[in-house]
């Protein structure tokens, strides 16, 4: 008889190629905020759109936790799910929070711990590690995570994380499908007004995120449920291409 424990841990395939596909997303993401120093201007930027990468992380996620916990998030214990969340993600967050406290400690570039007090800088820390978003330094461009700016996406990923544990699980593939399509027209709305997806990151756009968020984890999640499956033969070098 297979045990309850048994079911939970239960090993579903893991798909090398999206790893890869990631990793891409990642170098692009980096290589973009270097081209924003390099050409501020960005129609010179010949990577002015790497940003989206983050939605592509965003979609990849709502895709692989729809595949891993699908099946088996009923059977949980809601803690449980969080529990392995948190092993997964949070580690970085508090790596990301230590590097960025030493470097301003040490202020190799800006402003250094001389402008700050030290109960300043406890709650800047205090803040990142616990992600709770606090966009006031205005020389960091007033990110939400002024010791680790990246973690944004990560706080969006958490929000996701509670989001699919409590409600979005639940719901029939439809009424997911029409989530997403709302989702996509909010999307449309936000890159009219704002003139581009490029926020999410600072206090000044912060609900960016969100509907940046809404539209690809939903939509992520709609290619599991639905086994939307595109017959193709680019393999990973042009499926990289692509992205």
């Amino acid at each position: 008889m297979t045990t309850r424990k048994d079911n939970l841990t239960t090993n579903t395939q893991h798909f090398e190629i999206l790893d890869g596909l990631r990793g891409i997303a990642a170098v692009a993401v980096v290589i973009f905020h270097f081209m924003e120093i390099v050409f501020p201007d960005p129609p010179a930027n010949i990577i002015a759109h790497g940003f989206l990468a983050v939605d592509f992380f965003f979609c990849l996620s709502g895709f692989v936790i729809a595949y891993a916990y699908g099946n088996r998030i009923g059977e949980m214990h809601i803690k449980d799910f969080f529990k392995a969340r948190l092993i997964r993600l949070h580690p970085l967050v508090v790596l990301g929070s230590l590097i960025g406290l030493l470097g301003l400690l040490i202020h190799p570039l800006g402003a250094g711990p001389d402008n700050y007090s030290a109960g300043y800088i406890i709650i800047l820390f205090l803040a990142s590690i616990l992600m709770i978003p606090f966009p006031f330094m205005p020389e960091r461009y007033n990110n939400l995570f002024n010791l680790n700016a990246p973690s944004w996406s990560l706080f969006w990923e958490y929000v996701a994380n509670i989001l699919y544990a409590t409600v979005l699980y639940k719901l029939a593939r439809r009424y997911l499908l029409w989530l997403a399509i709302i989702a996509a027209v909010g999307l449309t709305i936000l890159c009219y007004v704002r003139g581009s997806l490029l926020g999410g990151w600072g206090g000044t756009t912060f609900w960016d995120g969100g509907v940046r968020l809404a539209f690809s984890f939903t939509a992520g999640m709609v290619v599991y449920r639905y086994r939307i499956i595109i017959p193709n033969k680019l393999g990973f070098p042009g499926l990289a291409l692509m992205l």
